[in-house]
């Protein structure tokens, strides 16, 4: 199928040349045979979607930057979600900006669709069109690395259960002022490095107390404050967004009064909703099983 690859690149970069697009996304799992770097004719600013955390083909090393998205069974479109999210919070992406992207499932062994995203404006991609500031003063590997967990978590659950919960991040100090202890902190008295979302080893253990009810707070830098913490904030009825659970109601409260962003996991749907300023950002649907 390197052939079909080769096509749709070349169809791909006449696109994202004629439009003036900022970047051409490339979902590297499913176009590893792509030569890219070495073609003469490379259209720019190529920027790589990996799975999970692994090396890249040799052929698409030294071609741009790499997103990494989570290593779970992802539609076309929960490829895109993920990667422009992450994209935003790493400063690539900006309003307006227009991407090309090409991606497949990685099983079939080619790529197979062509999206081309207008930032900001595209609501099956973003739910909000303000991206300004998203994550600002928080680690875009901090937001990266939580944005993973929790939907490996709704791919996963824990234990065969279906799991939901909050992760807080930034802004802690006045969180944890409008919040309040369920059960006795698991993370006091480790140091910022072993308590650090950012450390392999602590993957485990968040994913264990994730089925404790409660939210994570979690510091810019990654460090985790808190878990099992219930957040007292709320919107006024009026501002809700419609059809919202307790946790997605509590995650646009704190987040209204707060310098603070939300990635919340639904129980009962499975998706993942990230929220700032009180409104959703970007929902991301289940994973496929």
């Amino acid at each position: 199928m390197s052939s079909m690859n080769k096509i749709l690149l070349d169809h791909a970069c006449r696109i994202a040349n004629e439009i003036g697009a900022r970047a051409l996304l490339l979902y590297a799992d499913a176009a590893a045979d792509l030569d890219i770097a070495a073609d003469p004719k490379q259209c720019y600013n190529v920027i790589v979607i990996s799975k999970g955390s692994e090396e890249i083909s040799e052929k698409l090393k030294g071609c741009g930057n790499v997103i990494h998205v989570p290593n779970v069974n992802l539609t076309r479109v929960g490829q895109v979600k993920i990667a422009i999210t992450k994209g935003i919070a790493m400063g690539l992406f900006n309003q307006g900006d227009k991407l090309v992207c090409l991606s497949g499932i990685p099983k079939f062994g080619y790529v197979d669709s062509i999206f081309v995203i207008d930032v900001g404006k595209e609501f099956e991609i973003l739910v909000s069109g303000n991206i300004g500031g998203m994550t600002e003063g928080i680690y875009p590997e901090v937001f990266g690395a939580v944005l993973n967990l929790a939907i490996e978590l709704a791919a996963q659950g824990r234990e065969g259960r279906k799991v939901g919960t909050i992760f807080v991040l930034g802004d802690h100090e006045k969180v944890m002022q409008l919040s309040r202890q369920m059960i006795i902190n698991p993370f006091m008295g480790y140091t910022d490095e072993q308590r650090n979302i950012l450390n392999p080893e602590l993957k485990e253990t968040i994913k264990e107390f994730s089925a404790i009810d409660g939210s994570f707070i979690i510091k810019d830098n990654g460090a985790i404050v808190t878990a099992g913490r219930h957040l007292n904030a709320a919107l006024d009825g009026k501002d809700f967004p419609q059809g919202l659970g307790s946790r997605h109601i509590a995650a646009a409260g704190i987040t209204g009064i707060t310098r603070s962003i939300a990635i919340v996991l639904s129980e009962s749907t499975g998706s993942v909703s990230v929220f700032k300023n009180g409104k959703i950002f970007v929902s991301i649907e289940k994973p496929i099983e």
